[in-house]
């Protein structure tokens, strides 16, 4: 039958072969045309790497080497990788606090924009309003000092803060800021979410978005902060049960949601908490007799300072700013 490759004694048939076993590789035929010479080949002298052209030149490709992949750019804090976030839908029938919608158009935090409200430089619809618990509507013709007040668009980023900085927006002794890292990133008034001391480092927000920032700060969403602390000596087993069991910090018990030692000493510890008071890390171990050295903070509501070194930012991805959010944190 045909494709059949067996004889009748159900032997296989041996395969045929394109030369002897015994002929050499260097004595197999080439190819060659008529007059004897090699086939020219068309990518020139060199083998073909996927990028010389036919007629043997370098092609004319920027950013990418000859022979080579496509260089990438590793500028993360590079103008044309920010981010422009979709405004979330806005019902313009549904009222809101004018102190609200200042602090959401950048103009100034909502404390500010009492005090403004107060001293009368806002109007609405032409009308001077003193009054704060008034209400306005996102199509209301509202200005800040006679100029009209637009809301932004919406910034967040991610900053991994150094030593010697102070996390406020501008501090009457003219000490290092936050806001003096990324003053130039955008246009846009932002502000840090949260605080951290002058010598703790880590993982700090940066954004615009008042809703989320109250959002972050609140402490009944339960966000969690993981920080790397370094003791100024081991801690005892005895008071690791103290820590475990929770401390109490201005008549609140403090219990921390994870304690574990990364290395192998019990100096180093990493902490898991949830917890917003002021200065709560350094106070949880001060009621123990121990006194911080260095603390970092590594992720703040599940945001992480990976690929981003000591004093550089970058913009959060819209995923992130998505989860955020949400409120999966």
């Amino acid at each position: 039958m045909f494709g059949n490759n067996s004889n009748n004694e159900g032997e296989r048939r041996p395969r045929p072969r394109f030369h002897r076993e015994s002929e050499p590789v260097s004595a197999r035929p080439r190819f060659r045309r008529e007059d004897g010479e090699s086939r020219p080949r068309p990518y020139g002298d060199r083998p073909f790497n996927g990028e010389r052209s036919f007629n043997g030149e370098r092609p004319n490709r920027p950013n990418r080497p000859f022979g080579g992949k496509p260089k990438r750019n590793n500028n993360l804090y590079s103008p044309h990788k920010q981010q422009v976030y979709k405004e979330q839908h806005e019902d313009p029938t549904k009222p809101v606090r004018l102190n609200k919608f200042l602090a959401n158009a950048g103009i100034c935090s909502r404390r500010e924009a009492d005090d403004f409200i107060q001293a009368g430089v806002i109007t609405v619809n032409g009308v001077t309003v003193d009054n704060l618990g008034v209400k306005v509507l996102p199509t209301d013709d509202i200005r800040f000092h006679d100029q009209p007040v637009r809301r932004e668009r919406k910034v967040y980023i991610l900053l991994n803060k150094p030593k010697n900085t102070v996390t406020t927006t501008d501090d009457p002794q003219e000490r290092h800021t936050v806001i003096d890292i990324v003053r130039n990133a955008c246009p846009e008034r932002i502000y840090p979410v949260g605080r951290l001391d002058r010598n703790t480092t880590g993982v700090l927000l940066l954004t615009n978005d008042g809703d989320l920032a109250a959002k972050l700060t609140h402490p009944k969403f339960h966000k969690k902060k993981i920080y790397a602390v370094t003791l100024d000596k081991e801690l005892e087993e005895i008071d690791e049960a103290v820590l475990r069991n929770g401390v109490i910090l201005d008549d609140e018990r403090i219990v921390p949601d994870a304690l574990e030692f990364p290395k192998a000493d019990r100096k180093h510890i990493g902490l898991e908490i949830h917890s917003g008071q002021n200065r709560v890390v350094r106070r949880m171990f001060e009621k123990v007799g121990y006194k911080v050295v260095n603390l970092d903070r590594v992720s703040f509501a599940g945001l992480t300072k990976k690929n981003v070194g000591r004093g550089k930012w970058r913009f959060l991805t819209p995923k992130e700013v998505a989860f955020l959010q949400m409120g999966q944190f």
